[in-house]
Formats: C-alpha cells, structure tokens, sequence
C-alpha cells in the first residue's frame, strides 16, 4: 500500500524528520490560500502515485501568486500517467545547494534490510543504480539486532556526504529505520534531502509503502488504504479479482499464470519493447474473465499494443480459444492490435478456432512478442 507525499511527510514531521511548511489543496482557491499562508516560493506538487512528477509536469514551482493560480489550475484535473490529479501539496520552496538520496528497503537476495546513501539525490533511484552504481552506499541491518547508531554514520560517511552535515543526514536515516520497522513498510525513502546555504537539512520529499500483510497490525495506516488506492484500472482489477500491476511501458500483457506473464514481461523488454502491465487472469480463461481483461488493457492509455500468452492445462485450448472470440465479440471495434499465442492441451485446436479477423496468431511465445513489440513500435512511429 503505498500512501501519498503528504501522508509520508506527515508521519516523518511526527518522527522529528525536517520537512518543508506545507498544505494539501484540492482546489485552485485553496491552493492559493495555502500559498499566501506559506509565502514564495512555494511549490505546487501533484499528489499521485508516480515517480519523475516533476519531469511529467506534476511539479511546478510558483514565484507569485498569478504563477500559483496558474499552475495549481494546471496541475489539478491534469492526466499524469495515466492518474487523475485530485489533490496538490503546496510547500514552502527550499534554497538548496545539494541533494542527496537516503533510503530503506528490503534486500531479498540478502534476506535483511538495507540502508542506502547516494550524493546523486534529485534524480531516480533507479537510474543512479543502472549507470553508476557504486555511487550508491549500501549497509545491510540484521533485523534481530536493529539499526546500530555506527551504521547508520558508516554508510553516510561511505557515500561522500560533507562532513558538516553528516551527523543531521545519518539522524534522519535512523529515524527512517525506525518507521520503517514500526510501520511493517516495505520501501521508505527520501529523494532529495536538501542541503541548504545554512547547512540545514530538509526532506523534500517523501515515499513510504506498506506491507499490505502486515495492515491488520497498522490501523492507522490502515484507515489511508482507500485514499492511497490507485489508479481506476487497479481498482477495476481489484473488482475483477485479477493479479494486476501497472508499469510504465506500452505493451499490454495478458496471461492465465503468474510464471506466464513474467516470462512475458522479461521476453517484452529482451526483444526491446517496455511492458506496460503485469495482468494475471488467473486459472481458466472463460469469455467473461476474458473480457474483462480485455477492458482493462484497453481502457489504459499507454497500451499500444496487448500480447495474450495463455497455456491451457485443465481448461483446453479450444475452450480457451472460443472464450477469447466471444470476448472480442462484445466489443464494436477492437482499439489496438492483439496478438494471441497458445500453448498446451488441445493448443492446435484452439489455434486454428481463433478469430484471425480480429487477432494475430502466433505459434511461439517469442514470434508473439516480437509482433506485439513491433505493433507498438508502429503505433509510436
């Protein structure tokens, strides 16, 4: 469960994390009142759950009151990625001369927590572990014996952080550990602890996720579940009972098996497309749950173009085939390319029953993706 920037801030504020004076707005007049309480600059951000809101234009940064009036307008009601924004956090601006990363999260592979201390703040994570890892200091914590205080200083001193700021930046990684184990999170982080002219650090950011296991034991946090919720199609999922995670790609991938849409996904990005989904429809594939994914992959606007990789073990092929026809028949007009493979019991039936007026077959997993990779590269041309 992810909770927004401004639950996250809250929560560190109450820890004793530094954060900027901010308000939650909902409309342009609050924002504008928020804004004449804070004073200028002041920062307009769109309380949704994406990275690289700034770079979206989900971030504005407001030096007067017209430019306020006119980004919280903008922003407000504006599609960023996909998500309707229906709040904005307006904060004080910070004078900053540097920007670090600090951040907790679980290493699996390692099977502990780990701490993680970068000088490159302000950008994503993920990109700094992709082109310069080892810009990026790591300290595992043994979950038996907490956070040490040496820790927490090590893995500071370890990524370069200045001398004079070390200390505060180190105080603030501990208190992140402590959240994130009293809050059963899954992922805390900062990006970017600013470093003022003054020497002060601040969080100018916030991003905490929740084990949704560990909820019955967090009531409080709980209680946010309905407003941290996602997107529309996470919540149609949820109605629909499918496994569905939305990613930030343009190929839509449906599949009857976790394994199978994995495998998908992994073959998407090795043939050079970006997957824009993880949808697992689960067991069988009769027309109605076929259907429904079907309305999910169309109704995101990011898909280009879907990939349906469907093994048919206790459901046979053919009755998956004529499922996948009458899903297709339900709707006046197919909007984007689909590209159908099918494997397993009565698999040859069930291919040569498919509808190849509305569809692509394909034999082999890998002949489907690359159509599909090449359907969307079409569409982008």
């Amino acid at each position: 469960m992810k909770l927004h920037e401004y639950q996250a801030k809250t929560i560190f504020a109450d820890a004793g994390i530094p954060v900027p004076d901010s308000r939650l707005a909902t409309t342009v007049d609050e924002a504008l009142d928020a804004v004449d309480e804070i004073g200028y600059p002041a920062a307009i951000k769109a309380q949704v759950h994406v990275g690289g809101r700034g770079k979206a234009g989900g971030i504005k940064i407001a030096t007067d009151r017209e430019e306020a009036e006119r980004y919280a307008d903008e922003i407000l009601g504006m599609d960023l990625k996909g998500y309707t924004v229906d709040s904005v956090l307006v904060e004080a601006g910070v004078d900053f001369v540097d920007e670090l990363y600090v951040g907790v999260t679980m290493d699996r592979g390692a099977g502990e927590p780990v701490l993680m201390v970068s000088t490159e703040g302000g950008v994503d994570i993920e990109e700094v572990a992709e082109e310069n890892p080892d810009a990026i200091a790591r300290e595992h914590v043994d979950p038996a014996f907490g956070l040490h205080p040496y820790q927490a200083r090590k893995v500071v001193y370890e990524a370069g952080v200045d001398a004079d700021v070390a200390l505060d930046v180190a105080s603030i990684l501990s208190t992140l550990y402590e959240l994130y184990e009293e809050n059963d999170a899954s992922e805390i982080e900062v990006n970017p602890v600013m470093i003022t002219s003054d020497r002060d650090v601040t969080a100018a950011d916030a991003v905490m996720n929740i084990d949704e296991d560990a909820l019955f034991r967090q009531p409080d946090l709980a209680e946010l579940a309905e407003e941290s919720y996602e997107d529309d199609l996470e919540r149609k999922a949820g109605e629909y009972g499918f496994d569905y995670v939305r990613l930030s790609g343009n190929v839509g991938i449906i599949g009857n098996g976790a394994g199978l849409v994995m495998t998908t996904l992994d073959l998407v990005d090795h043939y050079g497309g970006k997957p824009a989904n993880f949808l697992d429809i689960g067991g069988g594939a009769k027309a109605e749950r076929v259907t429904q994914a079907l309305d999910m992959v169309f109704s995101d606007p990011n898909v280009d173009s879907v990939v349906f990789n469907i093994f048919g073990g206790i459901t046979r092929g053919d009755e998956v085939a004529k499922g996948i026809n009458e899903a297709l028949a339900e709707f006046d007009e197919i909007p984007k390319p689909v590209v159908v493979r099918l494997a397993g019991t009565n698999a040859e039936e069930g291919m040569e029953i498919l509808n190849t007026d509305l569809i692509e077959v394909e034999e082999t997993l890998e002949d489907a993706v690359q159509r599909a990779v090449k359907n969307a590269e079409e569409v982008t041309q």
